[in-house]
């Protein structure tokens, strides 16, 4: 291992179903390989305050299949100083930790490559509910959070349909619309909107009335939080369609959870790629999901173009929805 005897974890940014997956799995195979590995607690919050742990194999016992994250999260506007990341950096090297792994997000691996530019041996694993990381197929968190979403909407229809309704059903997707693109897909909503794509509410207002003309008496129109209020669009298909409508806003429900196999599956992988990355000396790395194989690539991917929106899939969805 020429010099890495200890490793740090942290789980940085919005919580995802899978992320104690992914440190159960960076733990485990860190210890079976040798090293001493350190948790840290609520993310870079947690890094500049010291609050750094050794973990054990029990301290990852029966994680597997919880949501959320055992070692907490937290925001940190102090990491984002030069200040913060300098503490952050002297904590790392006052328990003599070799390298760095962070699990989270676009914040998160912005975090992480402070770190990186200051000669830290760091490795990403994205974890995030919204799927917006460029350089993987999929993140940890965003199955989970789909079905989620596709479960709640399925309970809503039940109502919508007694008491033909149209129900708007908002999602998280502040500056990404995956989550209500996909979930909108598989639970055959009649519109979708997304912050990615500008939409007509008068066309969607006619979509509502074609289909109650042929005697359809209820629809789903789920919402990305980014593509609009969902109170306020509710408001104007009522004034525009006639139709009564009833708004119900899903939130943080999306982010809990036990993680879907594939998921824990993923998260892993990911867990173990990330000690395969240290051992190998590499740094400014992250994990990826690319053809249903787990890969190294670089941390800069993220930040690359940007994940593009499957525009794809999104004119599917209307087609199916005439």
């Amino acid at each position: 291992m020429s010099g890495i005897k200890r490793i740090g974890v942290l789980t940085s940014g919005g919580d995802a179903p899978g992320m104690n997956a992914a440190l159960r799995a960076v733990v485990r195979k860190g210890i079976y390989h040798g090293l001493v590995v350190y948790g840290i607690n609520r993310g870079y919050e947690g890094l500049i305050h010291g609050e750094i742990q050794e973990m054990s194999l029990g301290s990852v016992a029966d994680i597997v299949l919880r949501g959320g994250t055992i070692l907490k999260t937290a925001r940190s506007a102090e990491m984002r100083t030069v200040e913060g990341q300098l503490k952050a950096t002297e904590q790392l090297h006052k328990s003599q930790i070799d390298a760095l792994v962070v699990i989270g997000g676009d914040g998160s691996f912005r975090g992480a490559q402070t770190l990186a530019a200051q000669g830290l041996q760091i490795v990403g694993i994205p974890g995030t509910i919204d799927n917006d990381i460029a350089g993987t197929d999929l993140t940890i968190g965003f199955d989970t959070a789909t079905n989620t979403v596709v479960d709640a909407v399925s309970k809503i229809r039940d109502t919508a349909s007694s008491h033909e309704r149209t129900f708007i059903v908002e999602v998280m997707g502040r500056d990404c619309g995956n989550i209500a693109l996909q979930a909108g897909i598989a639970c055959g909503a009649e519109s979708i909107l997304v912050p990615e794509i500008p939409y007509d509410l008068d066309e969607i207002s006619d979509k509502l009335k074609r289909g109650h003309q042929r005697g359809k008496n209820h629809s789903i129109i789920l919402v990305a939080e980014g593509a609009g209020s969902a109170f306020q669009i509710g408001e104007e298909l009522r004034s525009r369609s006639g139709f009564e409508t009833r708004i119900t806003i899903l939130g943080h429900l999306q982010r809990g959870g036990n993680p879907s196999a594939l998921d824990a599956m993923i998260a892993a992988g990911m867990g173990g790629k990330a000690i395969e990355i240290i051992l190998a000396h590499e740094t400014s790395k992250m994990t990826a999901y690319v053809n249903q194989v787990i890969i190294s690539t670089s941390l800069d991917a993220a930040y690359g173009k940007g994940r593009p929106f499957n525009r794809e899939l999104y004119d599917l969805a209307n087609e199916l929805s005439i």
